[in-house]
């Protein structure tokens, strides 16, 4: 792989949704979150390689160039037959299939009888597809994903993704990057004693995305009514996004549905 600075002057910006045009032999090389990724395009297959990166607090670009330079060849690579003659790939955002415990560096106190809203930004998965019927050939998590049991025991819970956020209570201040979601969160403190918010279960696989003309990602707003014991919240989905978002398109629904509304069982395990 090539680093010199005529190689980085020809990126250009990477956009979800945005079908790409490969010529047989091309291989387009993409900088995202932290990771790099190899799509390669050959008479009979498509090659995919991808490599984790050093953390960068400061990328905020999703860079992308089309090139005729493959990455060593030290690099794993996954084979995949063209399912037909076209020569066109797309990437799909996702939400992850697991629900995501989110943890805020500093734990946040909500008073008795009151509310806030934070601004979780969630790390999405690429889906990649390829050809005139755009067909799925994988998905890949942007980072590598940290794993948590969620449960009062080890046989009960479930299985968790864990991230960490900064659980920012201004939208202003929440960093706009292409491979994160943003979801806010009403959290609705009815009990007549304060809630202390250590970490809070986000259902991630219930979430759908969706773009603005901004080219940011937003999910519905999740709002946790919490009215006598924190492990027995309610929790509800809006239909719709809230109006900071401005005009959204959808762009990938969510894994699996919820009820009627929005409406979400009461889950003991939303505070972990």
């Amino acid at each position: 792989m090539t680093t010199s600075l005529d190689t980085q002057r020809t990126m250009q910006d990477g956009h979800w949704a945005t079908p790409y045009t490969l010529e047989p032999g091309q291989t387009q090389y993409h900088e995202l979150s932290h990771t790099r990724i190899w799509i390669t395009l050959l008479d009979q297959e498509w090659l995919i390689r991808y490599q984790r990166m050093p953390e960068d607090d400061n990328q905020e670009r999703w860079q992308q160039r089309v090139t005729h330079t493959l990455p060593d060849a030290d690099l794993e690579v996954q084979r995949f037959v063209r399912p037909d003659d076209g020569c066109q790939v797309c990437y799909l955002p996702a939400m992850s299939s697991l629900a995501t415990v989110i943890r805020p560096y500093q734990p946040l106190t909500i008073p008795a009888e009151s509310e806030c809203t934070i601004y979780v930004g969630t790390l999405l998965w690429m889906r990649i597809q390829v050809g005139t019927k755009g067909t799925h050939l994988m998905e890949l998590p942007l980072a590598d994903p940290s794993l948590t049991w969620v449960g009062r025991t080890t046989m009960e819970g479930e299985l968790c993704y864990s991230a960490a956020t900064f659980a920012r209570l201004v939208l202003e201040a929440v960093p706009k990057r292409p491979w994160r979601a943003i979801t806010p969160v009403r959290i609705v403190n009815e009990r007549q004693e304060p809630l202390l918010l250590e970490r809070f279960n986000l259902p991630t696989p219930l979430l759908s995305l969706h773009r603005n003309d901004k080219g940011q990602l937003w999910t519905p707003r999740v709002t946790v009514t919490c009215e006598t014991d924190m492990n027995s919240a309610r929790l509800k989905i809006d239909q719709s996004l809230i109006a900071a978002a401005g005009q959204c398109e959808l762009i990938s629904p969510a894994r699996e549905q919820t009820a009627r509304g929005g409406l979400v069982r009461a889950y003991d395990r939303i505070f972990g």
